[in-house]
């Protein structure tokens, strides 16, 4: 029998509609149908590194997990990851395929049409369902003509809608009933019914408004599903949703936000130990002259961050914290900004030019045009400890610090140790996942770990955000709207 597929949109960013498809996703799992995620067209600079080779957006990745499935470039064939206000590296199934500015990616939707139903078709052959995920809004009418996000795709491979508004934002009648006012009415016939995401109190207060829903637009209604208090406990795909809970832990971790800040997933198991307070400081405000450790995260652009990083006046915090005894650890863009020099003459990663680091490192970071895109299994140097992570960057650094590695990778040396190992960098990402190092890691600072198995967490968050969703939306009837893919 053919797969088939169904569509989770919603009203507005940042609804829920990742959230809920990994829930949809699980629950699927459960009931014993094959399943796996899709997403035509994602904005991150969260990536995550698939089985094949490529790159595809951190939800995705999660959602996968939510599926028991092997990561493929197939599940979200087009990344933009934006390196400015203005402008986003493109990723097409997998591989960067150039650059494009905001004001020309309109005309360049409609060529990526193409790779993005190929890769539709290619994932259908390997399980029973598909559930795909939208981006943005489908009632953003200025981006319907070329549209492969959201009702362009669904139109194009007939696929069934569900809808979610977001009552958490107030005005979700609006949301919902203003969504089929202004799209057009073959876009409006794809909608099967909706949903109503992050409700908070007394649920059967709106019961009046849910019924209005109801008779304005003809759809159906799936149900109204309460605020999932443990969604901080899943991987984050969007900066937005950084606001990490307070942590009580003595040791206290802090992150600057930079502005292209990327994979800052890396830190969440972090976030999940008993021991660990880990504070998350947003532009406009200094780095907390308590901290024990600083982590300077992934970024799309490291001079273009390390400018925005001095802007806030980060660099003499950092500074302050270095001499009064603190730690520093950089990570991928953040071990490149601790050297001296980080160079990119050739305008690899943004603007042309060659920038002064902040000088913690006796290392150099050259751009250069292969991007280290892999899964890797190296060993801690300190501790032994085997750490299951990936790299994903352009530019090479080297140094004499470099010779005091983090980690070694089939024996090549990883990142780079200053003298006394107060300050700390290394390029692998998804490090802090792997308990075992995570644990030696820690000790290694003076902090015991809890005993977290950080994998087992997310698993059964996962199954706890299924239960959840079976609990309070009719989860069988949204699964029998999906259609059968190719009719």
């Amino acid at each position: 029998m053919p797969a088939s597929a169904l569509m989770i949109q919603g009203t507005g960013s940042n609804v829920g509609k990742s959230m809920l498809v990994a829930g949809l996703c699980r629950a699927a799992l459960r009931r014993g149908i094959s399943v796996a995620p899709f997403k035509p067209q994602n904005m991150s600079n969260n990536a995550a590194v698939t089985d094949d080779g490529g790159e595809i957006g951190r939800a995705q990745a999660l959602q996968a997990i939510a599926c028991g499935c092997a990561l493929s470039v197939h599940m979200n064939p087009v990344l933009l990851k934006p390196e400015s206000d203005t402008g986003s590296q493109v990723i097409v199934q997998g591989q960067m395929r150039g650059r494009l500015n905001a004001r020309d990616f309109g005309g360049a939707r409609e060529s990526l049409l193409a790779p993005v139903l190929e890769s539709f078709t290619i994932l259908s052959k390997t399980a029973d369902l598909i559930i795909v995920e939208g981006a943005g809004s489908p009632a953003e009418t200025n981006l319907r003509h070329g549209d492969i996000a959201n009702m362009g795709f669904a139109r194009a491979a007939g696929v069934p809608v569900i809808l979610a508004g977001d009552i958490d934002r107030g005005g979700v009648i609006a949301q919902i009933v203003g969504t089929q006012a202004v799209i057009d009415p073959e876009d409006a016939a794809m909608i099967a019914g909706f949903i109503i995401n992050k409700f908070r109190g007394e649920v059967r207060l709106f019961d009046d408004g849910y019924e209005d829903i109801i008779r304005r637009t003809g759809w159906a209604g799936f149900g109204v599903l309460p605020w999932f208090n443990a969604a901080h406990r899943l991987p984050s795909e969007d900066a937005v949703d950084l606001a990490l809970p307070s942590m009580t832990g003595d040791f206290h971790i802090v992150c600057p936000m930079l502005s292209r800040i990327a994979n800052f997933d890396d830190l969440d198991p972090l976030a999940a130990e008993p021991s660990v307070r880990l504070s998350m400081i947003p532009p406009g405000t200094p780095l907390p002259a308590d901290a024990d450790l600083i982590i300077l995260p992934g970024t799309k652009s490291t001079r273009g961050d390390l400018a925005f990083l001095r802007a806030q006046g980060w660099d003499v915090d950092l500074h302050a914290h270095v001499r009064r005894g603190g730690k520093v650890l950089g990570i991928c863009g953040g071990y490149q900004m601790l050297g001296h020099i980080v160079d990119d003459s050739g305008g690899l990663d943004g603007a042309m030019g060659r920038d002064r680091g902040l000088g913690f490192l006796n290392v150099e970071t050259r751009m250069a045009s292969d991007k280290t895109l892999t899964k890797v299994t190296a060993v801690h140097c300190a501790s032994g400890a085997q750490i299951d992570g990936y790299e994903i960057h352009i530019g090479q650094t080297v140094g004499p610090d470099c010779k005091r590695p983090f980690a070694t990778i089939n024996s090549i040396a990883d990142g780079a140790h200053s003298r006394g190992g107060q300050i700390t960098g290394t390029y692998l990402h998804g490090l802090f996942t792997n308990d075992t190092f995570r644990a030696a890691w820690l000790e290694n600072m003076g902090v015991s770990s809890g005993g977290t198995a950080y994998s087992q967490l997310v698993e059964d968050t996962l199954d706890q955000l299924a239960d959840h969703m079976e609990e309070h939306l009719d989860v069988s009837a949204m699964l029998a709207c999906a259609a059968p893919v190719g009719k």
